[in-house]
């Protein structure tokens, strides 16, 4: 058994490397049609709600990919640099669809896409478990840091080639998913922490919910899912309605800008949300992210129409703290979850919570139009952040939660 006096793996921190440049490259497929919503709409003659699932079916698709995974015990059983080398292809070739099809070929080609994400995120996560021990919670940091770096570049793209065809993102991001396929099928390496090998066993599923700080862990990460990605989806529109109200200087220059620098600097909060959850416990790292960016969904409306100083402020920090948690739940699972399961428990923990994302994707263009614009909407998603950090902090209170961060709850 793997004790705090287990000594480092060697090599840990290369593979580390290896293991967040090739999720960068794929996720960059994730947000892929999000940042180009405005052209397409214009070109495709979208309505309101295929605009919505050119974004929801990435969600769905994951969803489905996640759970049905997890029922087959797939990520305990396949080897995980043969499933996610595999999947990151599938990214690829799905991303690339949106060349060649229109409006509904692009929405079921977006489900694939998300199929083919739960086959590298959730195993990703576990494989990175097996090289780390000691400091866990920050190399965790580190890969959902990939992760939101990957999901921003979109953006990037989009606002450094505003001049060119749309097209030039669906390119970048499908090669960026290709040459992710080509480092893990080439460098991937299993650490010496291994989990061991799962066999078939659907009931194992249902053990999530009977673990009582398995659960409580899990209803903190569906309160942080569901403020996360519908920030993430719908803030390119609501910086597009502040720009369109007359806010100067906008800040960042463009919307699409903004929302790339929103996004990205969740990168800085991942790691911090790492560093802290090693030192002052993960309960309490999870509870104070997630009441700061609960706060930033409540306030962000004051600043809509500016100054825009202040709005460059309450992004940044939102940016940071929205996702600055979200390693921390991962981390919780293998730490609290059988071990010979634990790729099965964070495979369910994610398609639960992006079951949750498709909901609050879907509503919050309705919200907007409810309230007669973007300006409050993200009120919708302050709930989600605060019944997140209440379950931390019970969970904080059980004494299983020694297992956290050998200690540091």
């Amino acid at each position: 058994m793997t004790t705090a006096l287990t000594p480092p793996a060697p090599g840990r921190w290369p593979m580390l490397a290896v293991i967040c440049i090739g999720v960068v490259g794929v996720l960059t497929t994730w947000f892929s049609a999000t940042a180009i919503i405005p052209e397409l709409i214009h070109e495709w003659q979208l309505s309101r709600a295929q605009a919505a699932w050119l974004t929801n079916a990435v969600q769905l698709g994951f969803v489905v990919g996640a759970v049905g995974s997890s029922l087959v015990n797939l990520p305990d059983i396949v080897p995980m640099k043969r499933l996610m080398t595999l999947a990151a292809l599938i990214a690829m070739g799905a991303n690339a669809m949106l060349l060649v099809t229109g409006p509904a070929g692009a929405i079921a080609a977006r489900f694939v896409t998300g199929i083919a994400l739960a086959g590298v995120y959730p195993p990703a996560l576990k494989l990175m478990a097996t090289w780390f021990v000691r400091g866990r919670g920050l190399a965790l940091g580190f890969l959902i840091g990939a992760l939101t770096l990957g999901s921003s570049m979109p953006h990037l793209i989009r606002a450094l080639t505003g001049s060119v065809d749309w097209r030039s993102v669906v390119w970048g991001t499908s090669g960026a998913a290709l040459a992710a396929a080509l480092l893990f099928g080439l460098a991937l390496r299993e650490g010496p922490h291994a989990f061991g090998r799962a066999t078939f066993d659907p009931r194992q599923s249902l053990l999530v919910f009977r673990n009582r700080p398995l659960l409580l862990a899990n209803l903190g990460y569906f309160g942080h899912m569901w403020e996360l990605y519908a920030m993430w989806a719908w803030f390119l529109a609501f910086a597009m309605a502040a720009q369109n109200a007359g806010l100067s200087p906008f800040p960042f220059g463009t919307a699409s800008m903004l929302s790339f620098v929103v996004v990205a600097s969740g990168v800085i909060g991942c790691l911090l949300g790492g560093w802290l959850s090693d030192r002052i416990g993960r309960c309490l790292t999870c509870a104070g992210m997630m009441l700061v960016s609960g706060s930033c969904a409540a306030l962000i409306g004051f600043a809509f129409d500016g100054p825009s100083l202040l709005l460059a402020a309450l992004v940044l920090v939102w940016g940071i703290s929205v996702v600055g948690d979200s390693a921390q739940f991962s981390a919780a699972v293998t730490e609290l979850a059988e071990s010979h399961f634990v790729g099965t428990a964070l495979a369910l923990q994610m398609g639960i919570g992006f079951g949750l994302t498709v909901l609050t994707i879907w509503a919050m263009p309705l919200v907007a139009e409810a309230i007669g614009g973007w300006r409050w909407a993200f009120l919708f998603l302050v709930p989600g952040p605060a019944m997140g950090a209440t379950a931390m902090l019970l969970l904080r209170r059980r004494p299983e939660s020694v297992k956290l961060a050998q200690g540091a709850r």
